[in-house]
């Protein structure tokens, strides 16, 4: 039988209903929801520093404007930490190796900081547009330059987060492949392989953990050049 490494990126599906909605649920059942108390255990202690670090380093270098922004953010960071850890399980689906929704996630924050700056200060907003000090005979060209790359921001930070984690998941289940391979032909071979493997493992649960916080960092940058 032919393996095809690119069924694992294929949208789950039970007796014909797709599960991805099940996949971007359960992130949310993991966490444990707030309490009445006044101290609380060890899970939820921790949760809320990290929660209250991520926001203070996030927010430092924006005025008081978008700091609204917040709870938005700290939550899309965590349910982006959440899918991507979880996709590294066996037998599981990573939701965020779908450009689509990965586009899904980007366009609507990115449009939301454009049209609050075009709302709070055009002129300010505009003005990214066309940088001081330009020669005349460059601010056609300049003008039409910086809109292509205001336009192409959500296609940056959705790809960006599509091809890692799925270069990611490709390279791992190859190297897992060869080492099924190599284990009866060449023992030796295939342990060492089986160490490259557990490395790389590594250092894909540290992409998933880089890429949720690049993201949702992109998007704090562009709601700092608005507000």
């Amino acid at each position: 039988m032919a393996l095809n490494f690119f069924d694992q990126f294929a949208s789950p599906t039970l007796f014909g209903i797709p599960l991805i909605v099940l996949a971007l649920t359960l992130p949310w059942v993991l966490f444990p929801a707030p309490s009445s108390r006044w101290l609380g255990n060890r899970l939820t202690t921790l949760q809320n520093w990290f929660v209250n670090r991520f926001t203070q380093q996030l927010f430092l270098p924006l005025n008081q404007e978008g700091h609204k922004w917040a709870l938005m953010f700290s939550s899309l960071m965590i349910f982006l930490l959440s899918l991507n850890m979880l996709g590294l399980l066996p037998y599981t689906f990573t939701p965020t190796t779908q450009l689509s929704m990965n586009m899904g996630l980007a366009l609507p924050f990115w449009l939301a900081t454009v049209i609050i700056g075009m709302r709070n200060q055009p002129t300010h907003a505009l003005g990214h547009l066309l940088p001081e000090g330009t020669p005349t005979l460059l601010i056609p060209i300049l003008i039409i330059i910086e809109t292509i790359s205001l336009l192409i921001r959500p296609l940056a930070l959705g790809v960006r987060l599509t091809a890692n984690l799925t270069a990611g998941h490709l390279l791992i289940q190859l190297i897992a492949t060869a080492v099924f391979v190599l284990l009866p032909l060449m023992p030796t071979i295939a342990i060492l392989t089986g160490l490259l493997l557990f490395l790389l493992t590594l250092l894909e649960v540290a992409v998933a953990l880089i890429q949720a916080y690049v993201f949702v960092l992109l998007l704090s940058l562009y709601l700092q050049e608005n507000v």
